[in-house]
């Protein structure tokens, strides 16, 4: 069982990647809170089109701040696991920091798999979605969403499927918290 005194992982990765779905078994497995409210969240909170909620969020950082604002207020509330696309930047507190990457074609094959549409076309919009979010980064944190080194696991999910890549965090996860607990261990 992890001690889960105040554990906190983060998890990035663009669209596509896994986070929501690898960060939603985590917390399951683990036994912390999940924070994941994104602009998927807020478009329907709200009634908003996701698309053109982005394309607002792109002219308005309101929606940035508030809700990277939020997701680091929860997180810090208590044991948690944070998913978003920022979750390394800005949650400094995280002991286990993770991204995940995969190639366009495997994340334009798995948006094309959860929104539908035409799979070249989901090809197009991961890559434009892409380039206006790490503008949007740059200029409202000075964040470099290309530059995750400082991550403590980098995983490609290519070839791994959401369990395989969960138990590699859980692994790991459990290692960290022991150190944390245990650190003359270390």
């Amino acid at each position: 069982m992890l001690n889960k005194k105040a554990f906190r992982i983060a998890i990035s990765g663009r669209s596509g990647c896994g986070n929501s779905t690898v960060s939603s078994i985590l917390s399951e497995r683990l036994g912390l809170k999940l924070v994941n409210y994104t602009f998927h969240n807020i478009a329907e909170d709200r009634g908003i089109d996701f698309k053109e909620l982005c394309q607002m969020a792109e002219n308005d950082p309101q929606w940035d701040y508030f809700v990277d604002e939020n997701q680091v207020k929860l997180a810090m509330e208590g044991p948690s696991v944070l998913g978003s696309r920022l979750a390394i930047w800005m949650l400094k507190e995280a002991d286990l920091k993770v991204f995940l990457t995969a190639s366009p074609e495997t994340r334009a094959s798995r948006i094309h798999e959860r929104e539908g549409g035409v799979f070249e076309q989901r090809m197009v919009e991961t890559h434009a979605r892409d380039e206006r979010d790490h503008a949007r980064y740059k200029r409202l944190y000075e964040i470099d969403n290309n530059d995750y080194a400082f991550a403590d696991l980098i995983i490609n999910t290519d070839r791994l499927n959401q369990h395989q890549v969960a138990d590699i965090i859980e692994k790991a996860a459990r290692v960290v918290a022991e150190e944390k607990e245990h650190p003359e261990n270390s």
